[in-house]
């Protein structure tokens, strides 16, 4: 009956928001509401998980969403992110272009989201193709899963950072293994997997030689902020978060006030509102706008994200508080599925089924964090799975599935093979490396 409900309600959510457009915000809410009554959870009990959940959620992680979209707003408006597009591609050369765009995807999707940051730096991508006589799907395809994977699995992004709320893991140990994979799951799905998509599926699929392609930043490279100070900008919370947990953790007692201090700095929000701050007084002299217009902007943005979250916690509060959740993993460790493989393929179906990753993460995270102590489980793994889960299966339902068919120039098939598919070798990537790390979980630091 539970897992009925929970399908039922499911298949409504996708209905609503896929098929009537309703805001993911108002369709969490109400089929919170709808599988609370389903399970005859008391209406008191009802609404005060949902708030509890919300509340939890935003505790967690809403200050870091809001300081990290206000950065990477400031990255963006300074024309920082292609300024890094411009330094990888030096350092790594016009013939490993590909792998350049794949980094930068990377690195640029840890402040600015994924539609944006992918409009920002599709151009460079069609003067690369342009450039070098190589298929532009292998540049969209490198330049779109860097960007996914780090949306999807590098902290300080809303949909990992709550996610390292949700199990409890460490950040600074979910940082730095979030680092390690999702750089190799890009390099596999974007640059290896690219590779033999566009000989298969792009075999002359180039610019048109009369298509415009000038990077769309006002200003000249003089008038942008430089890439090393962009990149800079970008790891100084994540070095602040790694710095201070590593030497309050080596100190320990023996240096009460040096311990304090760098617990203190390696608190995420203090390490986003310094990262943050840095940023205004750095990029101050490239700003073509008022610093107020910026932040509004960055605000307008954070706004409807807060929401969304929150509401994935009021969703998942609503799921453990029915029993569902525990029924579910119940359900799937009588078939002997370790827990990592539980949390990649919920996240699987949530992210293909109602195609926000941010709702699938959010989500799932909620839903399987109560199991990971009783069942002796590493936080940091088993998040890192529900991340690499929401990377692949990108349908007609997500956003980003038309941001990239429309400024690729893509059709719909093209789009499935070029993005799509790549990105689902992306996220199983991720989950190998996950599985391989679980078999030194004993060895490997900061995973239990």
């Amino acid at each position: 009956m539970l897992l009925a409900i929970f399908l039922i309600g499911i298949a409504l959510l996708m209905l609503l928001i896929i098929k009537f457009k309703v805001n993911p915000f108002l369709a969490l809410i109400f089929i919170s509401m709808v599988i609370g009554f389903g399970a005859k959870l008391s209406p008191g009990d009802i609404s005060s998980n949902i708030a509890s959940g919300f509340g939890n959620t935003m505790t967690s992680i809403g200050i870091v969403i809001a300081l990290g979209i206000i950065l990477g707003q400031l990255l963006y408006k300074t024309g920082g992110t292609e300024e890094i597009a411009s330094l990888v591609l030096k350092k790594v050369g016009m013939k490993n272009s590909p792998l350049a765009l794949a980094i930068t995807g990377v690195i640029v999707a840890i402040p600015v989201y994924f539609d944006a940051a992918f409009v920002i730096l599709v151009t460079i991508a069609k003067q690369l193709s342009k450039k070098t006589g190589i298929p532009l799907a292998r540049f969209v395809t490198a330049l779109a899963v860097g960007l996914i994977v780090g949306h999807c699995v590098i902290i300080p992004t809303p949909g990992p950072m709550a996610v390292a709320g949700n199990v409890g893991a460490s950040v600074a140990s979910f940082v730095a293994y979030g680092l390690i994979f999702g750089f190799i799951a890009a390099l596999v799905g974007g640059v290896f997997f690219s590779k033999l998509t566009a000989k298969t599926f792009f075999p002359s699929h180039f610019v048109d030689a009369d298509e415009s392609v000038e990077v769309g930043v006002e200003g000249n490279s003089e008038e942008r902020a430089s890439g090393v100070l962009a990149i800079g900008l970008i790891l100084l919370p994540i070095v602040l978060i790694l710095v201070g947990t590593i030497v309050s953790t080596a100190v320990g007692d023996s240096n009460p006030t040096l311990t304090a201090v760098c617990k203190f700095l390696g608190d995420k929000n203090v390490a986003l509102f310094i990262g943050v701050v840095v940023a205004i007084f750095a990029l101050k002299k490239y700003f073509k706008r008022p610093l107020d217009d910026i932040l509004s902007e960055a605000a307008s943005q954070a706004g409807m994200v807060l929401l969304i979250t929150g509401a994935g916690g009021s969703f998942g509060a609503i799921i453990n508080a029915t029993g569902i959740g525990d029924y579910i993993v119940t359900i799937m460790s009588n078939f002997n599925v370790p827990l990592i493989i539980l949390g990649f393929v919920l996240s699987q179906i949530l992210r293909a089924a109602q195609g926000s990753a941010t709702v699938a993460l959010v989500t799932t995270s909620a839903i399987v964090a109560p199991s990971i102590a009783s069942m002796g489980a590493s936080p940091v793994l088993v998040g890192l799975a529900i991340c690499f889960g929401s990377v692949g299966l990108s349908l007609p339902n997500d956003s980003g599935f038309w941001v990239i068919n429309r400024f690729a120039d893509f059709s719909f098939q093209d789009t499935l093979k070029g993005w799509t598919l790549p990105g689902f070798i992306a996220g199983l990537t991720g989950l190998v490396l996950v599985l391989i790390a679980s078999c030194f979980v004993n060895v490997l630091p900061g995973l239990m």
